[in-house]
């Protein structure tokens, strides 16, 4: 699991998944979560702007992202 600290209240859900690595481009973010591919804490999430704080879970092709204050 990925851990993304949080430097201000919250990261937007497309920032995160570029900064645990798992997308190149806020394009290819943008296409993966529209796609339905993405899921907050267990729901599937299609907006990229979506606002992660402490303790939400990110999952993504196989993989999670926690985020953490």
């Amino acid at each position: 699991m990925e851990i993304i600290k949080l430097r201000d209240e919250y990261i937007k859900l497309g920032q995160a998944l570029k900064a645990a690595g798992y997308v190149e481009s806020g394009v290819e973010a943008k296409e993966v979560i529209l796609d339905g591919y993405v899921k907050v804490n267990g729901q599937p999430e299609f907006q990229r702007g979506k606002k992660l704080y402490d303790k939400d879970v990110v999952e993504f092709d196989g993989k999670k992202i926690l985020i953490q204050k």
